[in-house]
């Protein structure tokens, strides 16, 4: 028979097992947020463990752990997986362009509901909304004032719109422009809806950029319109770069992929912020 300290072990043992057949019901993508949540919490995880939490087969969680992966969220290294460094740099726009363009195009499509039927919109300059840029319709009536040249160029020739380019020095990392000549212009400027790009978002951290003056033309964008809409894919969620322009309560909806985590746009909209995940 076995000793009251077996019989103890025998116990728990069976709760372990218990608990773990309970969470081996979870759908993927559940099981995908708590692993996510986990690895940020403990910075490093092992498949042998997270098999034996889900109570499924190593195959499985190496397959979640791709998954996470591919969508920038964690990096797997042997046996396991650590958390994703979430203070980053920023690359040209240029490298940016095809850099999540199933994502990019998806949000860009979605952004088509904000757009007001009459008056205006800023379209920032950034690899995101540059798709935006791409798939307004040629029944679109509006005044579309940009801070990039490049956009400003694509939708000259766009039968239904008057363009008006914010002017400044073009900065070559993200060719927007910024300083004096773009923030006296925006200090002047109302329109009905911004549409804007962003290097990372959190609640935590607000609204963040790397670059001073790019930081102080954001910050005046978030004052411009009467609706404020941010497009930015889930790899962008989560992100602190160097300097803080503005807070999550400046944003009236959020417009990402389907890559973030039911966990995270849960918090994002507690936090008060609209999400729409394209």
């Amino acid at each position: 028979m076995p000793t009251g300290e077996s019989l103890d072990d025998a116990r728990a043992g069976s709760t372990a097992r218990q608990r773990g057949a309970e969470r081996s019901g979870l759908f993927s993508d559940e099981r995908q947020d708590e692993i996510l949540a986990l690895i940020r919490q403990e910075k490093r995880v092992s498949v042998a463990s997270l098999a034996d939490r889900f109570a499924v087969v190593g195959e499985t969680i190496r397959r979640d752990l791709a998954d996470l992966e591919q969508r920038g969220l964690v990096r797997r290294v042997h046996g396991g997986a650590i958390a994703v460094e979430r203070v980053v740099s920023e690359p040209p726009i240029e490298a940016r362009h095809d850099l999540m363009r199933p994502e990019k195009e998806r949000i860009a499509l979605a952004a088509l509901a904000e757009l007001p039927g009459e008056g205006s919109a800023f379209i920032e300059a950034g690899s995101t909304t540059w798709f935006l840029a791409g798939v307004l319709p040629a029944d679109c009536h509006l005044t579309i004032v940009t801070n990039g040249g490049y956009i400003a160029t694509a939708l000259a020739r766009h039968p239904g719109l008057t363009v008006l380019a914010v002017g400044g020095r073009v900065r070559p990392r993200s060719l927007a422009c910024v300083d004096d000549w773009a923030l006296e212009t925006l200090s002047r400027l109302r329109v009905t809806v911004a549409f804007l790009g962003t290097n990372g978002i959190s609640l935590e951290n607000g609204l963040t950029t790397p670059d001073p003056a790019e930081a102080a033309v954001k910050r005046a964008m978030l004052s411009i319109a009467e609706h404020t809409v941010l497009l930015a894919d889930h790899s962008k969620i989560g992100v602190a770069s160097l300097l803080r322009y503005g807070d999550v309560s400046q944003i009236h909806t959020l417009i990402t992929d389907s890559g973030l985590p039911g966990r995270d746009a849960r918090e994002l909209q507690d936090g008060g912020l609209r999400v729409v995940r394209a």
